[in-house]
């Protein structure tokens, strides 16, 4: 294959990386969303944050495994595990660029404040959801 075949085809599969990833952060953050919306308006007054935040863990793991099966299929990314982990990588960085900037503005707090305000349990789990996401278009299975 010529070198400018080659660029290009690596700058489609980038592409197609950066769009993947695009859709699979799209689909997990409209999700936690109205989950959150729901935990703050509903269940966080009933039991309380932390309680609250460990409930809706498990559900947002189910909705990252749906998500990436369902972007992974529907979009046909390749299987080659780098590509997957590009995708899930893509995913992560839009969710804190988003997380750090529309949240934190939105609550008025700076980033100490936001780390501060974390529950040391419930902010765990969350560090280790954020890890699972980026990584969950690697191990979902490919039909």
């Amino acid at each position: 294959m010529p070198k400018a075949a080659a660029q290009a085809q690596k700058g489609a599969t980038m592409m197609h990386i950066l769009k993947s990833g695009a859709l699979y952060f799209a689909l997990v953050f409209a999700a936690g969303l109205v989950l959150g919306t729901i935990r703050i308006l509903l269940v966080v007054p009933r039991y309380g944050a932390r309680t609250a935040e460990l409930m809706e863990a498990p559900i947002m793991l189910a909705v990252t495994f749906l998500a990436a099966s369902w972007v992974t299929r529907r979009l046909a990314i390749s299987a080659a595990p780098l590509v997957r982990l590009g995708v899930g990588t893509v995913g992560l960085a839009l969710l804190l660029l988003t997380e750090f900037t529309v949240v934190l503005w939105l609550r008025k707090l700076t980033m100490a404040e936001y780390f501060a305000s974390r529950d040391p349990v419930a902010g765990t789990v969350y560090l280790l959801m954020l890890g699972i996401f980026a990584v969950m278009p690697v191990f979902v299975a490919r039909r």
